[in-house]
């Protein structure tokens, strides 16, 4: 898959690298991780010290897709995986390419 600033919220976020920017939970900004799973309103994350449940709607992430990184505003993500694509395309048509 190739990823871009628009895309991103459309597309598997699963084995992706991630950080928070900002969270509602100041303890896990700077969270940094691989997401292994997300349910409608979570993303699920390996860090270094263990499994975190972050809530996407507090939250803002960096995605990293190779050498490539992209800030997503957790509201652009905050639907199930298989809905994403149709519900996420208000989202999808503001972001810049």
């Amino acid at each position: 898959m190739q990823y871009n600033n628009r895309n991103i919220v459309l597309s598997e976020l699963i084995g992706l690298k991630v950080k928070l920017v900002k969270c509602s939970d100041k303890k896990q900004e700077g969270l940094e991780g691989i997401v292994s799973d997300e349910t409608k309103n979570t993303l699920i994350i390996n860090t270094k010290t263990g499994i975190k449940r972050i809530i996407k709607k507090t939250a803002v992430f960096k995605f990293y897709a190779g050498n490539k990184s992209f800030t997503v505003k957790g509201i652009e993500i905050s639907f199930r995986p298989h809905e994403r694509i149709e519900k996420a395309m208000k989202y999808y048509k503001k972001r810049e390419v």
